[in-house]
């Protein structure tokens, strides 16, 4: 079987090979009740949330609520939504674990990116230089096409940016690695297409490594 939703380096490619099916069985379940208003996957409740108004809205709306305009509403807006994310990617790695019954950290990691595809996140394309492990040393990079934020931004008439949008993108990411190893990482996004550069891409580890971490993909992958 062919990976379709998620892009990793060889090694990695059987055990996402199994993840990948075991994801695909579980959104096959999708069931929209409309005589109760409710979508129900795996047995789960979900709610659809229109993308443009979580991204491009959301920051306005929250600095009209709390006084802030301009540059600050958005810095306000992408903390809040990374703390969101990060915490909404830690109990989807624990209910997919749960479920899946699952130890192995490796194991756990893989069902997070095509589970983010499937959910309608972005596709994930985690490059060879990666190397996962549960402890300080844990590197990821990778790249987010199909970003649900970067389109947001971009599909708006004239809205361009001048830093990374794709916030909630690197949180929840974030939040599944951290469940997954047992510690805590973070995800900074390096590149992003809103902001004219030619991918959406990320680092990960833990925090006081981000800067050398981001420094080092920046100079060494060309991708």
């Amino acid at each position: 079987m062919a990976l379709k939703s998620v892009k990793v380096p060889e090694p990695m490619v059987g055990l996402f090979e199994k993840a990948e099916e075991y994801v695909s069985n579980y959104f096959s379940s999708f069931n929209s009740n409309k005589t109760e208003g409710t979508i129900t996957i795996g047995g789960e409740r979900y709610i659809l949330i229109r993308a443009k108004s979580l991204k491009v809205d959301f920051a306005k709306n929250l600095g009209d609520a709390i006084g802030l305009s301009g540059d600050m509403a958005e810095k306000a807006a992408d903390n809040f939504l990374y703390i969101m994310a990060k915490s909404l990617g830690r109990d989807d790695a624990k209910h997919f674990a749960k479920v899946q019954n699952v130890t192995d950290p490796m194991a756990k990691l893989a069902a997070g990116p095509i589970s983010f595809n499937y959910s309608g996140w972005a596709f994930v394309d985690i490059f060879p230089e990666s190397k996962p492990s549960p402890d300080n040393n844990y590197f990821l990079v990778y790249d987010h096409p199909y970003s649900f934020e970067c389109e947001s931004y971009i599909s708006v008439k004239g809205q361009t940016s001048k830093r990374p949008v794709c916030v909630m993108n690197a949180g929840y990411s974030a939040g599944w690695c951290s469940e997954s190893f047992g510690i805590d990482v973070n995800a900074r996004e390096i590149m992003c297409r809103a902001k004219g550069d030619k991918a959406c891409r990320f680092v990960m580890g833990v925090k006081n490594k981000l800067d050398e971490y981001q420094e080092w993909a920046l100079e060494n992958i060309k991708k």
